[in-house]
C-alpha cells in the first residue's frame, strides 16, 4: 500500500459526475493562493485580493454581486471584523474577473451525500472538493453560497492585514509589533501614539502580510449584529451605480429584438427604422438585430419598425403540448435514483394515498430587465454589466468580439435584481456586438420589460407522481417521481459546451435530500428532452420538488389524522435536530394548536435546502371579498448568524418571491411564443397583498448554511397547505388563482 507522504505527492482523482466528468487536480494546484489581481496606484497597497489601503481610507474588494441581497455588506463585516477598521471608513467594490474570487462551493455541494447528514469529515471533503472552482475560475454569486464561501476567507484576509499594519507601523515606530494594537482603522502604540491605517499605504508595499489566528466568535463587534448596509445610502439617493447609470461622452443607447420563437433569424427588412430621425444604426445580430439611435426610447420605437421572418421554434408549441411532454415522461424508466431507503415494493400495511401535482413555467421577472454598457476600441473592449459570474461574461464576451479575455474591462455594477437571471451572458455579449459595430461609440443597451420577458431562461414546469403509505398515525412509505426538462443539463450545454455524465441531483433538490425519517422512501427524478430555454431560477429544483413533496407531506398527514406540524416534527426528530427544531420553533411563533376560526386557514410546511433547514405557517382569511394572506411565521436554522437584519430581510423576500410565483406566476405559450410580457400579465406581491412576517434564526445547524434561496420553497406549500385548511380544497396545481379567490 502506497504511504500517506507519497500519495500527498502524486495527484489525487476528484470523482463526480457535477465536475465535468471528474478532473484531475493536484493538491498543490489546488491549495495555493490564487494570483493578486489588484494593481496598486501611487500612494496604495494591495495587501491581499481583498484588501485595498491608501490615503482615504480602506476599500474592501467584494467578490461576490449585490443584487439587493446585503452581501457586501456582510462581506465587508467579515474583513472588517479581523481588521479593526472603523464602519464608516470602510469603501466597498466589486472585484474584477479574477480566479482569486472563485467560488468554493459549488463543486463540494455535487458530493453525493446528504447535505443534512453531513459529517465533520464529509464538509471538510466538500470544502476541499469545492477548492477545485480555483482551477476552472469558478467565479460566480447564486446557490446561496456567499457566506459558506468567504466566512474564513475574507476573515484571514483582514486578519493578516491588520497584522501587516502593525508591521508597518513597528519600523515607523521603530518598536516591537507585539506592543502595537489596532482599532477604528488605527494602529496604537503602547504610549498612545496612533497611526491611521492609510498613512501607511506606503510602508506597506515592503511588508509581506503574516498569517494570523482568526479572532474568538465572543470578540466580535460586527459579526452577529444587524450593520448598517453599504449599498443603502447609494441606492436611496440615486447616487448607486447600476449599469443603465454609466454615462460616457459621446453615448448612444440600443434595445434588440430577438426571436420570440426562440430559434433563428431568416431576414428583416430595416428600411422604415432607417427612416426615422435619430437612428444611428441597425446592427444584424446573428439571431436577432439591434438598433442604436439617441436615446432609448426612440431606439424602443425604430426596433418595432423593422420586419423580422423568424424560424419557427424547435419544441412543442403550445402550454398544453409542453405539459403533454412533461407528463409522458413520468412513464419511461427514470434518469435518478437519489433516495431509496427500504422497498417501496414491497407490500406495506397501512393507508394508501395517491397524488399527482403540476407546476407551470416560471420567469424570473427582475425589476431591472437586462442591459448593460460597452465602449469597444478595436483592441480593447470595457464593459459594464450587472452580472453574477465574471469571468464567464468577460471570456464570453471577449469570444463575441474577437478578443481575448485579457483584452476585456469588465466592471461588475450593481444588479437590480437577479435570482440566476444575470448569470447568463446573453446579454452582455449583445451589447459586446452592437459596440463592437461601432468603434469609438459607447453603448448603453436596455431591452423591453417584454423582450426580457419573453427570452428569459425559465423555470422548467414540473409534473409528480406520488404515493404514499400511512399506518398508526405514522408515515411508513413514500414513494415519488418527479418530470421536468433538466435545468442543469440545458444550462451545461449552453455556457460549457457538454453534459456531465451521471445522475442530475440538482433535478430532485428539495425532495430526494429531505430529512426525513420514513423506512421506504425512494424519490426518482425524469428527465424530459425539450428545448426551451431554462435556467437557474431561485431555489432552483428545491422550488419544485419543496411545494410538491411538502404538499404531499401534508396530504399524508391529514389521511393519517394527524395533526400537519407535529406528522413533520416526528419524521424529522430521528433524522436531523436542527430540522426538528425549526419545526418545532415555527409552530411555537404562530401558537400552532391545529385549529383555526371557520374563516382562517393555517397551513405549515418545511424545505431542507442550501444548508438550511427552513419551516414557514402561513395564514390566510376568507374576507368575504376574497382570500388575503394575513400572517407568515418563518423559523431558519442558518448555524451561524453573521447578520440578522440581512438574514430576516432574505428570508422574507424569498417568501415574498415564492409566494407570488404560487398565487399568480404562470408562463404560457401559443405558436411557440411566450404570451407574458409585463408586470401587468405576470405580476408579483403588492403592498395591499402582502402579509404580515415574523422570522425567528436559529443556531444549531453544526455548519453554515445560506439564506437567500430557503425561504422560497416552503412558502409555497404553505400557502397551499393553509387553503386546504380554509376551504377543503387541495391544491395540487399552481397558480393558485386558477384555483382559489385570492386577493389580487
Amino acid at each position: 500500500m502506497a504511504s500517506i507522504g507519497k500519495i500527498a505527492r502524486r495527484t489525487f482523482l476528484i470523482g463526480s459526475a457535477a465536475i465535468v466528468g471528474g478532473v484531475a487536480f493536484g493538491i498543490y494546484q489546488i491549495n495555493k493562493d490564487a494570483p493578486n489581481p489588484l494593481v496598486a496606484g501611487d500612494g496604495e497597497a494591495t495587501l491581499n485580493p481583498f484588501v485595498l489601503i491608501n490615503g482615504d481610507g480602506v476599500t474592501i474588494i467584494a467578490p461576490r454581486a449585490e443584487m439587493g441581497q446585503g452581501v457586501q455588506t456582510t462581506l465587508a463585516a467579515l474583513v472588517a471584523e479581523e481588521m479593526d477598521v472603523a464602519w464608516d471608513d470602510i469603501t466597498v467594490l466589486h472585484g474584477p474577473p479574477a480566479q482569486a474570487y472563485y467560488n468554493s462551493v459549488f463543486l463540494g455541494m455535487a458530493l453525493p451525500f446528504h447535505h443534512y447528514g453531513d459529517s465533520a469529515f464529509v464538509h471538510n471533503l466538500r470544502k476541499q472538493v469545492g477548492k477545485a472552482g480555483k482551477l476552472l475560475n469558478l467565479q460566480a454569486t447564486g446557490g446561496s453560497t456567499s457566506m459558506k464561501d468567504f466566512y474564513e476567507r475574507m476573515r484571514h484576509a483582514g486578519a493578516s492585514a491588520r497584522e501587516a499594519m502593525k508591521l508597518a507601523a513597528a519600523q515607523q515606530l521603530g518598536v516591537d509589533a507585539a506592543s502595537l494594537r489596532t482599532e477604528n482603522s488605527k494602529v496604537i502604540a503602547s504610549d498612545g501614539t496612533e497611526i491611521a491605517y492609510g498613512d501607511l499605504a506606503i510602508a506597506l508595499r515592503d511588508i509581506t502580510p503574516p498569517d494570523a489566528p482568526l479572532r474568538a466568535k465572543s470578540e466580535w463587534k460586527y459579526l452577529g449584529k444587524p450593520m448598517p448596509r453599504k449599498d443603502m445610502v447609494g441606492k436611496a439617493t440615486g447616487t448607486a451605480t447600476f449599469a443603465t447609470d454609466v454615462a460616457l461622452d459621446g453615448m448612444k443607447f440600443a434595445t434588440v429584438r430577438r426571436n420570440p420563437k426562440r430559434a433563428g433569424m431568416i431576414s428583416y427588412d430595416d428600411s422604415a427604422a432607417r427612416e426615422m430621425d435619430g437612428v444611428e444604426a441597425v446592427v444584424d445580430l446573428g439571431d436577432g438585430i439591434a438598433v442604436v439611435a439617441s436615446n432609448t426610447w426612440l431606439a424602443m420605437q425604430a426596433a418595432d419598425m423593422v420586419d423580422i421572418v423568424w424560424e419557427d421554434a424547435t419544441y412543442p408549441a403550445d402550454t398544453d403540448s409542453l405539459r403533454a411532454a412533461i407528463t409522458a415522461s413520468l412513464n419511461g424508466e427514470p434518469d435518478s435514483v437519489t433516495r431509496d431507503d427500504g422497498d417501496v415494493s414491497a407490500a406495506i400495511e397501512g393507508t394508501e394515498i395517491t397524488a399527482e401535482y403540476y407546476i407551470p413555467w416560471l420567469a424570473h421577472s427582475t425589476m431591472e430587465p437586462m442591459c448593460g454598457t460597452a465602449l469597444f476600441t478595436g483592441n480593447a473592449l470595457e464593459l459594464w454589466l450587472g452580472n453574477q459570474a465574471p469571468t464567464m461574461v468577460r471570456d464570453a464576451c471577449a469570444e463575441a468580439v474577437g478578443l481575448s479575455p485579457e483584452q476585456v474591462t469588465l466592471h461588475t455594477t450593481y444588479l437590480g435584481g437577479g435570482f440566476g437571471r444575470r448569470g447568463e451572458f446573453d446579454f452582455g455579449t449583445q451589447v459586446s456586438k452592437i459596440a463592437a459595430a461601432m468603434p469609438g461609440t459607447p453603448i448603453r443597451m436596455v431591452w423591453t420589460r417584454e423582450e426580457d420577458m419573453r427570452h428569459d431562461f425559465y423555470r422548467p414546469a414540473a409534473a409528480a407522481q406520488f404515493r404514499g403509505v400511512v399506518n398508526d398515525g405514522k408515515a411508513v412509505l413514500l414513494d415519488g417521481k418527479v418530470a421536468a426538462p433538466s435545468v442543469f443539463h440545458n444550462s451545461s450545454l449552453r455556457q460549457v459546451g457538454t453534459v456531465p455524465p451521471g445522475p442530475d441531483r440538482l433535478h430532485v433538490e428539495g425532495g430526494a435530500d429531505q430529512p426525513y425519517a420514513i423506512p421506504n422512501f425512494r424519490y426518482a427524478g425524469h428527465l424530459t428532452d425539450l428545448t426551451v430555454p431554462l435556467g437557474f431560477w431561485r431555489s432552483v429544483g428545491a422550488s419544485v420538488n419543496g411545494f410538491m413533496l411538502d404538499t404531499f407531506i401534508d396530504e399524508m398527514a391529514h389521511a393519517a389524522g394527524a395533526d400537519p406540524l407535529q406528522f413533520r416534527l416526528d419524521l424529522a426528530t430521528p433524522e436531523h435536530a436542527p430540522s426538528a427544531g425549526v419545526i418545532r420553533r415555527v409552530g411555537e411563533m404562530s401558537g400552532w394548536t391545529g385549529e383555526t376560526p371557520d374563516n382562517i386557514g393555517r397551513g405549515v410546511a418545511f424545505c431542507y435546502s442550501f444548508g438550511t433547514p427552513t419551516a414557514e405557517v402561513v395564514e390566510v382569511e376568507d374576507t368575504g371579498n376574497g382570500i388575503k394572506i394575513n400572517n407568515v411565521w418563518i423559523a431558519c436554522d442558518v448555524g451561524t448568524a453573521l447578520d440578522p437584519s440581512i438574514i430576516e430581510a432574505q428570508m422574507v423576500s424569498g417568501a415574498i418571491y415564492g409566494l407570488s410565483a404560487a398565487m399568480q406566476g404562470e408562463i404560457t405559450f401559443a405558436d411557440g411564443e411566450v404570451e407574458q410580457g409585463n408586470f401587468y400579465d405576470y405580476d408579483a406581491l403588492r403592498m395591499h397583498n402582502t402579509p404580515a412576517f415574523e422570522v425567528s434564526i436559529l443556531e444549531d445547524n453544526p455548519f453554515m448554511g445560506g439564506v437567500g434561496e430557503p425561504g422560497t420553497p416552503p412558502s409555497m406549500s404553505a400557502l397551499g397547505n393553509a387553503l386546504f385548511d380554509l376551504t377543503g380544497t387541495r391544491a395540487r396545481e399552481l397558480p393558485l388563482i386558477n384555483t382559489f379567490d385570492l386577493i389580487l
